[in-house]
């Protein structure tokens, strides 16, 4: 089948891949198909890698397997079947995963049925209304990670507070060195903004906080020369813990592509998200995310939903920057 992928095609799944989140927006992937073999690598892409907020590369893996939920969400809305290993070259660690598609029978309906949102969601910034999740919703999240081999949490209680304290600790250390990473991705000005390709526009930056216990990310730390205004955020924010059993790249490609599919489920049911990964870049504070009680295994994902205005679409890398076509 030497025409199963022709170039609008291929670019058109490579383009719902890239629409995937990443850390500071920072696109960390590369594409390469290989037309003979009908097969596309996923490649990491360490020139956009944070060595600061990430130097082991969890969430550069985390990004990356967003973009591969995408892009099977993709293939499969398209009747394709992909087929896809995870590492499947020891001696190349820049290797994330092949995937290769067939025509036929076996693609996952519940997940092409997800691609019409890759387009609608956006990180959102925004202060979310103070109201419950409606009935059935945190089933859904917890049923679309599990499907992508995570688990999905909501901590209550004591837990959520504990959680809360953690990101507002992280905020609140001065001896680190993460905000170096941010200013490499802050797009600041409208010239800058309306030019880029990828990091943090003007535009996704959001509201500053003025109140409310909910975990926003001021990339511009309250500068004076971005006019976006301040509000209340929610007292009590819903948060979702994404963990898995084990820990390693394995593990993170995992819950970046249970943490996509639960942001692209969340876009259906009427909810907006946002990412607090502040205490994630901290190797001690990480590991008291988890609830010792509930026995889940370290988190590699937090995250904020809830009801409230859509973000701003972000700024993304064309295909052509990022895919690579081979014989």
């Amino acid at each position: 089948m030497p025409g199963l992928l022709d170039d609008g095609r291929l670019e058109g799944l490579v383009r719902d891949a890239t629409a995937a989140p990443s850390m500071h927006n920072a696109q960390p992937w590369e594409f390469r198909y290989h037309r003979a073999a009908r097969t596309l690598e996923l490649r990491a892409d360490f020139t956009r890698s944070m060595p600061h907020a990430d130097p082991d590369g969890r969430g550069l893996h985390i990004g990356c397997g967003a973009a591969l939920l995408n892009l099977r969400a993709a293939a499969c809305h398209a009747g394709l079947r992909p087929e896809v290993r995870l590492l499947p070259d020891a001696a190349d660690p820049g290797l994330l995963a092949e995937v290769r598609f067939t025509e036929g029978e076996g693609a996952d309906r519940a997940l092409a049925a997800l691609e019409p949102m890759i387009a609608e969601r956006h990180t959102s910034r925004y202060p979310y209304a103070e109201v419950p999740l409606e009935a059935g919703v945190q089933e859904t999240l917890v049923d679309v990670a599990a499907r992508e081999g995570a688990t999905l949490e909501f901590p209550t209680g004591w837990h959520l507070s504990h959680v809360l304290q953690l990101i507002q600790e992280a905020e609140a250390d001065e001896s680190y060195y993460g905000d170096v990473d941010e200013a490499r991705w802050l797009r600041r000005g409208t010239a800058e903004s309306d030019t880029a390709v990828d990091g943090i526009t003007e535009p996704n930056l959001g509201v500053r906080k003025r109140g409310g216990r909910a975990p926003v990310r001021d990339f511009a730390r309250g500068s004076s020369d971005t006019d976006r205004g301040s509000a209340v955020f929610e007292q009590v924010p819903h948060l979702a813990l994404v963990s898995t059993a084990d820990d390693g790249p394995h593990a993170w490609l995992r819950a970046g592509q249970a943490t996509e599919r639960a942001l692209l489920a969340a876009t259906e049911e009427g909810l907006v998200g946002s990412f607090a990964t502040q205490p994630l870049e901290r190797r001690d504070l990480r590991w008291l995310l988890r609830d010792p009680v509930g026995g889940a295994g370290p988190v590699h994902v937090v995250l904020r939903v809830g009801y409230g205005p859509r973000g701003p679409s972000s700024p993304r890398r064309p295909p052509g920057e990022v895919l690579t076509v081979l014989p």
